[in-house]
C-alpha cells in the first residue's frame, strides 16, 4: 500500500507505524518490515448479492459448502489475537451476509483485534452502521469502481451505485469511519476526473485505488495500460497537492503496485523536491514494497479456511486453519508449507533476491524500494514467483535512473 498522502503531501497519517515504521498514534512501529505480524484478510464467506465483473473470488449469490463452522471462526479468531496479527479484515464474498457476523465482531473486539471489513456496501442498514460502531470497528471500506451507472455496470446490479452511497452515508451518521475502495481498470479509469470531484464534493476522507489483479472473474478485465497508469497516478498526485493546498487531511492510498512510491520519488526529484524525496526514499527504503508484503506482511483465508499469501494469491496453498492455525503456519516452524514460505519470502537482503528474478525487475536499480512490484500479480501472469510484475509502468530510463547518492552505474 502507497500512502499518497504522506510521501507527495508529509501529511501524518493512521498505520504509518507499520508501513513506513513511523511513530504514529495507532501503535509502536515493527522493529523492521520484514519482522511485521501480517495483516489478515479473511473471507469470511464467498455468497454475494452482486456480480461483480472483477471479483477475485468468483462469489455468487449462493450458499457454498465447506465454510468454516462459528466454533472454527472464533478459534481463527483467537489464534490471531494470540499470535499479535496487526489487523483482521474481514471480506467476501458479501461479508453482512455471513449468519455469524455479528458474533465474530464481538469476539473479535473482545479479544482486541483491530477489525477492518470490506464490502459492496449495498446491505448496510442503519443497524448494521450502529453495530459496526459499537463493535469497535476501526474502519468499513465500501467498494466503488465508478459513478452511477458505470459502477452499476462493474457490480452487475442496478441501483447498486446508489445502496452503496446509502451504506456509506449510515456510516457516517453514527460516526463510523469508513471510506471507498476503487479497482482501477481500462473500463473506469476514464471516470477518474469525476470520481474524484464526487470523493471532494461529498467530502470523503479516505479512499483507496487498486490495481488490477487478473485473477477470478478479473482475469477477463482489462487492466490499464502503462500511459493510462502513469495518466492515472499523475492525476491522483494533482488532487493531492490540491487538497493538501485546502487543508485536507484526507487518506489518498494505492495498492497493489509498489512502482507507485517509486514512481512519486521520481517526480519529486524532477520537481525538484529535494526535501520531500528524501523523506520518501527513507520510507520507501523501511518498506521494502512488494518483497515485505505478500506473504509476509499479509496473509489470506478463504472462505474453505486454506491460508494464502494474500487474498489474491489463492492458488498457492499453505496450509488450512481446520487442521493448523494460522500462527504456526506463518511461523513455518512445524509446518509443511516452511520451504514454499522461505522461498516466497526469499533473502533478507535485496541484491540476493533480485538475483533470482527475471525480466525488468532484475535489472531495475529500484528494486530494494519495490521489492519486484506485486508479486502476486508476476506470480499469476508468469506462471512462476520470480518474474517481473507486468503491470509496472515505470519506463526503462526511469529504473535505471540513479538516486541521490548513487553512482551513474550500478
Amino acid at each position: 500500500m502507497i500512502n499518497i498522502s504522506r510521501l507527495w503531501s508529509g501529511i501524518d497519517q493512521p498505520a504509518d507505524n507499520l508501513r513506513y515504521g513511523l511513530h504514529s498514534s495507532t501503535g509502536c512501529s515493527p522493529e523492521s518490515s520484514r519482522t511485521r505480524k501480517p495483516i489478515v484478510v479473511w473471507n469470511i464467506t464467498r455468497t454475494c448479492n452482486l456480480r461483480c465483473v472483477h471479483c477475485y473470488a468468483d462469489a455468487h449469490a449462493q450458499t457454498y459448502p465447506g465454510e468454516l463452522t462459528l466454533e472454527q471462526c472464533f478459534a481463527v479468531i483467537d489464534d490471531l489475537a494470540d499470535y499479535g496479527a496487526n489487523a483482521l479484515l474481514l471480506s467476501g464474498g458479501e461479508p453482512l451476509l455471513h449468519p455469524h457476523l455479528p458474533e465474530l465482531l464481538t469476539r473479535a473486539a473482545a479479544r482486541g483485534l483491530k477489525v477492518t471489513i470490506s464490502t459492496n456496501g449495498t446491505r448496510i442498514t442503519p443497524e448494521w452502521a450502529q453495530r459496526f460502531k459499537d463493535s469497535g470497528v476501526a474502519y468499513v471500506g465500501i467498494s466503488l469502481d465508478g459513478i452511477g451507472s458505470v459502477h452499476d455496470q462493474f457490480r452487475g446490479v442496478p441501483g447498486s451505485f446508489d445502496a452503496a452511497i446509502r451504506g456509506f452515508r449510515l456510516c457516517e451518521q453514527v460516526g463510523q469511519k469508513t471510506g471507498l475502495r476503487l479497482t482501477l481498470t481500462r473500463g473506469n479509469v476514464q471516470c477518474m476526473p469525476k470520481i474524484l470531484d464526487y470523493i471532494e464534493n461529498e467530502n470523503i476522507q479516505r479512499v483507496c485505488f487498486y490495481h488490477l489483479v487478473p485473477t477470478g472473474r478479473g482475469v477477463d478485465v482489462a487492466a490499464l495500460l502503462p500511459e493510462e497508469s502513469r495518466s492515472a497516478l499523475d492525476m491522483l498526485l494533482e488532487r493531492a497537492t490540491a487538497w493538501h493546498a485546502a487543508g485536507s487531511t484526507r487518506e489518498l492510498l494505492t495498492v497493489t503496485q509498489p512502482a507507485d512510491g517509486v514512481y512519486i520519488l521520481l517526480r519529486q526529484l524532477r520537481a525538484g523536491m529535494s526535501q520531500a524525496a528524501a523523506q520518501t526514499l527513507r520510507l520507501l527504503s523501511w518498506n521494502g514494497g512488494g518483497a515485505n508484503s505478500s506473504g509476509r506482511g499479509i496473509a489470506n483465508i478463504d472462505t474453505q479456511g486454506s491460508i494464502h499469501p494474500d487474498q489474491f494469491w489463492q492458488q498457492l496453498t499453505l496450509g488450512n486453519v481446520k487442521k493448523e492455525p494460522l500462527s504456526r503456519v506463518w511461523e513455518a516452524s512445524l509446518s509443511p508449507s516452511a520451504q514454499q514460505l522461505r522461498e516466497l519470502r526469499g533473502s533478507d537482503d535485496p541484491v540476493e533476491r533480485q538475483k533470482k528474478l527475471s525480466g525488468p525487475c532484475a535489472t531495475c536499480r529500484h528494486f530494494a524500494l519495490c521489492g519486484g512490484g506485486y508479486r502476486t500479480r508476476a506470480a499469476i501472469v508468469n506462471g512462476h514467483w520470480f518474474g517481473s510484475d507486468p503491470a509496472c509502468y515505470l519506463t526503462d530510463t526511469e529504473r535505471q535512473t540513479p538516486l541521490p547518492g548513487e553512482g551513474e552505474s550500478k
